[in-house]
């Protein structure tokens, strides 16, 4: 009868998906441990539900969350965008034409405002604020000077 340590166990296990095998040989090399001592550690690792995977597999996982990602982002500008379309048509909507409105001074003077407006909205954007995020009674940009 063969001695075993009681901390040890010999198990035979046989690998039927080549990357499986040439992932734990990838493991063995990396960890100068036989190939037994990598497959140890590997179902250690599954065991304890914290299993670092296979550099392609984590690649894998991670295209799909990009692209899961790209997808929710996408429906979200388009969200985003009929929002905006609505908001202008109500406002517009409500808002009467005026003469004024004609007039190319207003008109520029409006265009500096929505210049303005956008590059507020840009620097907030590449400093990483949001517009509640400035401080009380400071003039934002875009507002129009006292």
């Amino acid at each position: 009868m063969p001695r075993t340590n009681p901390q040890t166990a010999r198990v035979q296990v046989y690998l039927t998906d080549p990357k499986l095998a040439t992932a734990l040989n990838r493991e063995a090399r990396a960890g100068r441990m036989p190939l037994s001592q990598a497959a140890g550690r590997a179902i250690s690792r599954g065991l304890q539900k914290s299993p670092q995977a296979d550099p392609e597999d984590r690649l894998l996982q991670l295209e799909r969350s990009l692209r899961d990602h790209m997808r929710s982002t996408a429906r979200d500008m388009q969200i985003v965008q009929e929002l905006l379309i609505e908001v202008a048509r109500a406002f517009f909507l409500r808002l009467p034409d005026a003469v004024v409105d004609q007039d190319p001074t207003v008109q520029a003077a409006v265009d500096r405002r929505i210049e303005r407006l956008l590059d507020a909205t840009a620097a907030r954007i590449v400093a990483g604020r949001t517009a509640t995020d400035t401080v009380a009674g400071e003039p934002r940009s875009f507002d129009p000077p006292p």
